[in-house]
């Protein structure tokens, strides 16, 4: 009876074990219900190992266990179940380099308690397979896309429209999933939940599934989803950029940009909780941010959107054909580095060698004459099976040496460590010069800008002026047009300062303007002006243009840090000359 008590324990204890782990990450600090569901569902995930298995290799493994012929609404129970879950993580040992084996035997015990504990509360020793595919489907890595292509072909009739029934199913079995979590009274299931997704009705094909499903902001109901491979997707992403809360120097995640005080930004933790400092509201709506550009990109990016050189209206997904899709043949995929296809060579050799051996027994009840024939085959095909063997001895030790390979080069070096002061003192300089660099750019663009505000001007004066010449011409042919046009050119291009006088000469109003300008008014009668400012104006945008190329040059400089230690400061002295050269002089 001791002894049985003992089990019980241990039981209850490995069952509560993924929970307890969950309470003590302290998820509900969070003060968003979507962010805390994604957070609660991301740990599970990566705590049973299921983010390591593709949504292929779970598909594939529905396929070996015989799951993909049974209907979605029969049952399996436990034991079935966990030998499900440990065909699917051993395979995942078997495609992981010997560095990354996972325990197998502790995943499945995790997730074989998760699963339980969300579909068979009542303790009843069984599942439907629908709610184990949908679970597992919905759990495992991989991509957005291709999970919901997968779950669409299971709710959808042979003629690839959805089945609302199917869709209400799946909504049941997947809204679980949040109240296994403890978020039940935020995405738990309601008898409206699929009207809420599709309102009107009417016939839901692939395509329609997919935009509805992964729109901006999804269904209320599935919030959480798209949100959780968001959060897979910027775990390792780095903004270099301080929080105006925690004065933290650098974030990991996401960050947050408020859409109302000016550069006031914070990183996920503080947003997550509810942070504010200063005039910033929890009140002021933030923008999310999943990557971070450099200034130099954003203003490359912005100039190449305004000249029209980068594509607009880009789908947000692919669109795939709207008949129906049929099932993924997966029987013949291998893995090149996996070790179960040298499994299948020797199963191939050795039945090979089962068949030779089998025709030469039967060879033995041959007439004489066919004997030396038959021989004469048998050594052809042994020769063959030792050429095998010597390929695959020769695939092993070819396999074994990339390994140790891969092991070595894994491993940290002391030179390298050792090298490091000396790069990010590099780096740092470098990027001390980026930001200067930037600092001129952003001063020649307000300089650029300025000059073809005043170009504008000239184009009208001279638009004005021939007008004008021409009025004159038709009332007085006599009349001179040097002196029509000193008459109407002494509007000045740039306002003076509080009490000067204005001159009205036409030598003062093109102060500080380009040679070209000035060449183009210096004689008498005026020389097809307009032609003269679009070349000045080509001479900008060429200059800014340049200019841009030299910031990308600087800027990939800083992602490849050995190109940059050795060109570095030649570039740097380079971009100095070049923008003393091509600088405009100001108005």
């Amino acid at each position: 009876m001791i002894e049985e008590g003992s089990k019980s324990s241990k039981s209850m204890v490995e069952k509560r074990q993924l929970f307890m782990e969950m309470r003590a990450q302290n998820f509900d600090v969070i003060r968003l219900s979507t962010y805390r569901t994604a957070c609660k569902l991301r740990f599970v995930q990566k705590r049973c190992n299921l983010h390591l298995v593709d949504v292929w290799n779970m598909i594939e493994a529905f396929r070996d266990n015989g799951l993909s012929t049974l209907d979605h609404n029969a049952e399996i129970n436990v034991s079935r179940l966990e030998t499900i879950l440990s065909s699917i993580f051993y395979q995942l040992n078997k495609r992981l380099p010997t560095t990354h084996q996972i325990n197998v035997e502790q995943s499945i015990g995790l997730l074989l308690n998760f699963i339980v504990a969300t579909y068979d509360s009542e303790g009843h020793g069984k599942l439907t397979v629908f709610a184990m595919k949908a679970m597992l489907a919905t759990m495992c890595g991989g991509k957005i896309l291709d999970k919901l292509r997968y779950i669409f072909s299971q709710i959808s009739d042979s003629n690839g429209v959805m089945v609302y029934a199917k869709f209400d199913q799946f909504l049941r079995e997947v809204l679980k999933l949040p109240t296994a979590v403890f978020e039940g009274p935020s995405f738990g299931y309601t008898e409206h939940s699929v009207r809420t997704c599709f309102p009107q009705q009417k016939k839901i094909l692939l395509n329609t599934f997919l935009d509805v499903l992964m729109a901006d902001p999804p269904p209320q109901y599935l919030v959480w989803l798209p949100l959780m491979h968001r959060l897979a997707n910027v775990e390792n992403v780095f903004h270099p950029v301080e929080c105006s809360y925690c004065r933290s120097e650098s974030m990991m995640g996401f960050r947050y940009r408020c859409q109302q005080c000016h550069g006031y930004q914070l990183c996920q933790s503080c947003f997550w909780r509810g942070h504010a400092s200063g005039p910033h509201s929890n009140q002021h709506q933030m923008k999310e941010h999943s990557s971070w550009k450099s200034p130099a990109k954003k203003l490359s990016h912005a100039i190449s959107k305004s000249l029209g050189c980068m594509p607009m209206g880009e789908p947000p997904q692919p669109v795939f054909p709207e008949a129906a899709e049929r099932p993924q043949d997966l029987a013949h995929t291998t893995t090149l580095e996996s070790p179960s296809r040298l499994d299948e060579e020797h199963r191939l050799i050795a039945r090979y060698a089962a068949r030779l051996a089998a025709e030469a027994s039967n060879s033995t009840q041959c007439p004489p004459t066919d004997l030396s024939f038959n021989f004469d085959a048998n050594k052809q095909q042994r020769q063959l099976i030792a050429e095998l063997e010597n390929k695959n001895r020769e695939i092993l030790q070819e396999i074994q040496r990339l390994r140790l390979e891969h092991e070595q080069a894994s491993q940290p070096t002391p030179e390298k460590a050792q090298q490091n002061p000396t790069l990010l003192a590099e780096l740092r300089l470098l990027r001390h010069r980026k930001d200067e660099l930037e600092r001129r750019m952003s001063a020649l663009q307000e300089s650029r800008r300025e000059l073809m505000v005043q170009l504008e001007g000239l184009m009208r004066l001279l638009k004005d002026e021939e007008q004008k010449q021409a009025s004159q011409t038709g009332s007085s042919p006599h009349s001179s047009p040097s002196h029509s046009a000193s008459c109407t050119m002494p509007m000045p291009i740039r306002s003076t300062s509080a009490g000067s006088t204005p001159t009205h000469t036409p030598q003062d109003c093109l102060a500080g303007v380009g040679d070209d300008v000035l060449d183009a008014f210096s004689q008498g009668v005026p020389r097809n002006l307009r032609n003269d400012l679009l070349v000045a104006a080509d001479s900008i945008t060429n200059t800014m243009s340049s200019l841009v190329k030299e910031l990308h040059s600087v800027d990939d400089g800083l992602e490849d840090e050995e190109e940059n230690l050795r060109n570095g400061r030649e570039k740097v002295s380079s971009l100095k000359h070049s923008g003393k050269r091509q600088s405009t002089p100001s108005f």
